[in-house]
């Protein structure tokens, strides 16, 4: 029979987590007591997660649609802040156990996760661990969108779409900063939302005249943040600007679109660019590690709020996902593995 400290460290030794058994969607994503934990390897830490971030790729890899995404079986989630306890080999300039970082890695969605020690920052003094969450996923997204690929101006007329979601109250909020004016998308349901921010425009992205509305306020836009896809990816060539017009796609919540080499020669002469934010991390390091500078220093300045994410227990993440993925979600949500 076991004493108390041996049954203490073998509970020690697994995690509570959320499991995805297929790539049916989140049906299938079910609560895991007893699932081992996991340890730190070269160049990363052990994090004691205090809250995992809830983001619509979670539901894209629940399909198995998420590009060079997890197979299932796996445990879900890839974003999270939390307590470093463990350090794993050949991390340079460590951080002490103990530090609360927000970052990304495998397996979010539970008590303990890993995540890549070069890409972790510190939660800023004074916040959460759920109020951090954002920080290197949605916030730094906005700003690539806007700043090294939308090379946003002051007086630009910039189009955000899906603006009351994670990425899209950070774009409003910057693009605001960055003095341009806004014209924002969103479900009628979600416009009071979009206007507490400070949007110039909020319009009903189903309505069926969009185009011909954006084009009467504005005369045309002078950067486009898409991430809904077939469902307003043609208003979003339809208003930019020919030439000097720029559209960041970063998402497509609604299904992919078909754009050809004719349909940019002779129709929407625009400047199209992709941003995936982990593949910029990856491919651009300096560039990724601009962006979390600069948002360290909006942070300082006031322009980036501490967050305030619904949470939910861990237990409630497949639901949480199916509201996500039937868009009646709002702002940020957020899983707490400990309840």
């Amino acid at each position: 029979m076991k004493s108390d400290e041996g049954r203490r460290q073998a509970a020690e030794q697994t995690v509570r987590a959320l499991v995805q058994h297929s790539h049916r969607g989140p049906q299938d994503l079910a609560l895991t007591i007893g699932h081992p934990r996991p340890t730190a390897g070269p160049g990363e830490y052990l994090v004691r997660v205090g809250a995992a971030g809830v983001n619509f790729a979670d539901v894209m890899q629940s399909h198995g649609t998420y590009g060079s995404g997890p197979r299932a079986p796996y445990v879900a989630g890839f974003e999270a802040a939390g307590e470093i306890v463990g350090v794993g080999p050949d991390v340079d300039a460590a951080l002490p156990p103990g530090t609360h970082v927000v970052g990304t890695g495998p397996g979010a969605f539970a008590q303990y996760m890993t995540m890549p020690a070069e890409g972790v920052l510190p939660v800023p003094a004074g916040w959460s661990d759920a109020a951090a969450l954002g920080l290197v996923l949605n916030w730094a997204t906005a700003l690539a969108a806007l700043k090294p690929l939308g090379e946003v101006r002051a007086g630009d007329v910039v189009l955000v779409h899906a603006a009351a979601g994670g990425v899209g109250q950070a774009a409003v909020r910057l693009a605001l900063h960055y003095g341009a004016r806004v014209i924002a998308t969103a479900s009628t349901a979600k416009h009071d939302t979009v206007r507490a921010l400070g949007a110039d425009e909020v319009l009903d992205r189903a309505r069926p005249d969009l185009a011909e509305e954006i084009r009467r306020r504005t005369g045309g836009v002078d950067l486009v943040l898409e991430s809904v896809g077939r469902a307003t990816f043609p208003v979003s060539l339809a208003v930019t600007k020919p030439f000097t017009g720029r559209v960041v796609v970063f998402g497509a919540a609604s299904g992919d679109v078909t754009l050809s080499t004719h349909d940019l020669v002779f129709t929407h002469q625009v400047q199209i660019k992709g941003l995936h934010i982990g593949a910029l991390a990856t491919a651009a390091p300096a560039l990724y590690r601009s962006l979390l500078d600069d948002l360290t220093q909006l942070i300082a300045r006031g322009v980036y709020p501490p967050g305030t994410p619904r949470v939910h227990p861990l237990a409630e993440g497949p639901q949480v996902l199916a509201r996500l993925a039937a868009g009646r979600t709002r702002g940020k949500h957020a899983l707490d593995p400990w309840s």
